[in-house]
């Protein structure tokens, strides 16, 4: 809670204050990178203030990818979009309401919307995993239970994931696992 930040002692000087979709938080961000199947390829953990295009971050967790790469409105950036292109990386967004339209194959369209399948992540992450949790007494009990949460996922036997196959004529036929 945000009246609480100031009395605050095992994050002091390293945790921040941030803002997110759901309002103001004291804390940490964790950025994650996954494929089709749901499996983890890259995760970040950066401080609550840090914007989500910080090219250094995005650069760490892109090294060994290539492809399409579909993320949040909150990684929208032109800047960000030319640097992934220069590596071999297309990263598609959904637009802004005051952004113009522009011309998308409908393949990329359709993934796009699948891009759903990360949010289904994030909540496994926190309801089976618990991965937020509040009340840490040190630094590396919060680092275990982030790195324990995630290595937990990653040996699920059932992940959300996509049936990605293309049928004879070209075209996508897409269907949830």
């Amino acid at each position: 809670r945000n009246q609480r930040i100031h009395n605050h002692k095992v994050f002091k000087g390293l945790a921040e204050r941030g803002k997110s979709s759901m309002g103001w938080f004291y804390g940490f961000k964790l950025h994650l990178v996954c494929n089709e199947k749901g499996e983890l390829l890259s995760f970040y953990l950066t401080k609550g203030n840090v914007d989500d295009r910080n090219p250094k971050h995005i650069k760490k967790m892109t090294e060994q990818l290539f492809g399409k790469l579909f993320a949040d409105k909150g990684y929208l950036s032109k800047a960000l979009w030319e640097m992934l292109f220069a590596d071999g990386i297309q990263l598609f967004t959904k637009l802004r309401k005051n952004m113009k339209n522009h011309i998308m194959k409908m393949e990329d369209k359709i993934l796009l919307r699948k891009r759903a399948i990360i949010e289904t992540i994030n909540d496994e992450l926190k309801n089976h995993c618990q991965v937020e949790h509040t009340r840490h007494r040190s630094v590396n009990n919060f680092m275990m239970n982030i790195l324990g949460s995630l290595s937990a996922y990653c040996f699920f036997p059932k992940k959300p994931s996509l049936n990605l196959k293309k049928v004879n004529d070209g075209q996508l036929f897409l269907s949830f696992l």
